[in-house]
């Protein structure tokens, strides 16, 4: 089923096995260019595992993903990161004996751009995130919401086409929560897509403009707000039958 008549990524027949356990079971799903797709599903489903296999972490068994039109199924993360999908963690990735700075800097260390005019896009960036003032400080004083903040920031760097982005909200104290949402939205009107995971129903309802329901390992419902709301697979699925 196709939502979309301008999707940007395609995961097509996607499936990862560990063994004997089939963690993604040929699964496919599209994310509309300049959207949000929510992808949502209880502990175990396979979300993580998805997005590990979308950004190369994990090599899938089967199947393949496109972005833009463009095969990205086999290459590394450090490949598929500059064909312009950004990630980000359920627990950040921060350098935490850096400066806010230096964290944003990594993902351009092979820029031909001068360092005045990296340091000052990473100040631009720390900037959105309300975290400027602390830029010469080390990410080992940021509290968790902070380190979420500075892990988007650091994605931005590449100007990403598409940001998957796992429990953004996890953990994080409401004031930072809408600035979060408030980033999202404002790149979403920038342009950039999104495929979010999140266990924060409300988030998710709010932001997602198509919504794919994942339980071990495969797609039992997708649609819009209401409808995935009211869908008795996903509500046996989260309630038990």
């Amino acid at each position: 089923m196709s939502w979309t008549s301008d999707p940007i990524l395609e995961v097509i027949g996607l499936t990862k096995r560990f063994g004997g356990l089939v963690a993604v079971n040929a699964v496919s799903l599209e994310v509309g260019r300049g959207t949000i797709v929510g992808l949502i599903g209880i502990n175990g489903a396979g979300k993580t595992t998805l997005m590990n296999c979308i950004n190369g972490i994990y090599k899938s068994d089967e199947g393949g993903v496109t972005l833009d039109g463009k095969d990205l199924t086999g290459r590394t993360p450090h490949e598929i990161a500059l064909a312009g999908v950004g990630r980000t963690f359920q627990i950040p990735r921060t350098f935490h004996r850096l400066s806010l700075i230096d964290n944003l800097m990594i993902p351009m260390l092979r820029s031909k751009q001068s360092d005045d005019e990296l340091i000052a896009r990473a100040e631009r960036g720390l900037e959105r995130v309300n975290l400027y003032e602390l830029r010469a400080n080390h990410g080992e004083e940021l509290s968790g919401g902070q380190e979420k903040l500075l892990e988007l920031a650091r994605v931005m760097m590449l100007n990403p086409a598409l940001v998957l982005l796992d429990e953004p909200f996890a953990g994080v104290n409401p004031t930072l929560c809408r600035l979060m949402i408030e980033q999202i939205l404002a790149m979403r009107s920038e342009g950039t897509s999104f495929l979010l995971v999140s266990h924060d129903l409300t988030s998710i309802y709010r932001l997602s403009d198509w919504i794919y329901v994942l339980n071990q390992g495969e797609i039992i419902a997708q649609g819009g707000v209401e409808a995935v709301r009211n869908d008795p697979a996903v509500v046996e699925a989260y309630l038990g039958g």
